[in-house]
């Protein structure tokens, strides 16, 4: 052991393998904090995703599935990939990590998706309730039972939302606020005027029959204008969509025809692949550029 400890040799060694080791355990040490903090955000960001399309399900099972998609689309892909007799592990590292990548945010996107249709859905009702509480109030009915006639009516989502708002006003929260409560819950622009309209008319002690009317006719018109944009931008959306996937399916269609002769000197060296992360970045960038010009707020 003397010896040993004498030999200068042995100190450079030792040192080195200190350094690295002190370095491997920083490094994982911050990326366990870093998936603890992502974990902790994406949970929180899924659960008022659910929240909001009124979903009973725990946000852990979103983590979960989207965990389950990206393990099974990686392995479906890297035994895709291994089966082909000009196997290449760069193309099937690049393509494996790709695929992973691409299925994991897609539970995400549904809640959205869910969420962005059910908010459509109750624009376009918003109107009918609207008439709805407007009678009702003609009739003599108070405003709080002008919004039980329209949460007792069976068309989802807008009776839901308003099920709900009633439901917060005879647990004693005040107009005022189950309404705020409602239109952070719902995120609309249109509910937003209506918000206040009522709030405005109860302050002011203005007429509240002839204020929902006029709502109602604004929201109708904004639904009219809003589809006919949807119709006219329609080519542009689909331009988008081919566009953005033109790439992607030349890229397979020449692996799949000419592996050897074309796409070989892409996959087998890193300059290629850092090509086709490139393309892949920019064909993304386009593909949003469209869709941002193809979106018009009304």
């Amino acid at each position: 052991m003397p010896d040993l400890l004498l030999n200068y040799s042995f100190w450079p060694s030792f040192f080195a393998f200190l350094s690295v080791f002190l370095a491997a355990t920083v490094l994982i040490e911050f990326g366990i904090y870093t998936a603890n903090r992502y974990r902790e955000r994406f949970l929180q960001e899924a659960g008022a995703e659910l929240d909001d399309i009124l979903l009973q399900m725990p946000a852990g099972r979103i983590l979960d599935l989207s965990l389950a998609l990206s393990f099974t689309g990686a392995v479906l892909t890297l035994l895709g990939v291994m089966t082909r007799e000009q196997f290449s592990w760069q193309w099937a590292l690049f393509l494996t990590v790709a695929v992973a990548g691409g299925c994991f945010p897609l539970p995400r996107l549904v809640l959205r998706c869910l969420k962005k249709r059910r908010l459509q859905k109750f624009n376009i009702q918003l109107e009918e309730a609207l008439g709805m509480i407007s009678s009702s109030l003609k009739a003599g009915f108070s405003i709080n039972q002008a919004l039980d006639e329209v949460a007792a009516q069976n068309f989802a989502p807008a009776s839901v939302e308003f099920r709900l708002l009633t439901q917060e006003i005879r647990l004693g929260v005040p107009l005022e606020q189950a309404l705020e409560n409602m239109n952070r819950r719902l995120e609309s622009d249109d509910f937003e005027l209506v918000t206040c309209a009522i709030l405005t008319a109860r302050q002011t002690g203005g007429e509240l029959t002839g204020t929902l009317e006029r709502v109602a006719a604004l929201i109708r018109e904004r639904v009219r204008i809003s589809n006919k944009l949807r119709a006219l931008t329609a080519m542009g959306r689909l331009q988008a969509v081919l566009i953005g996937s033109m790439p992607f399916f030349l890229l397979f269609a020449l692996n799949y025809v000419a592996p050897q002769g074309m796409m070989s000197a892409f996959f087998d060296s890193p300059f290629g692949i850092a090509a086709i992360i490139l393309v892949v970045v920019l064909d993304v960038a386009g593909f949003l550029v469209i869709r941002r010009i193809t979106t018009i707020e009304v």
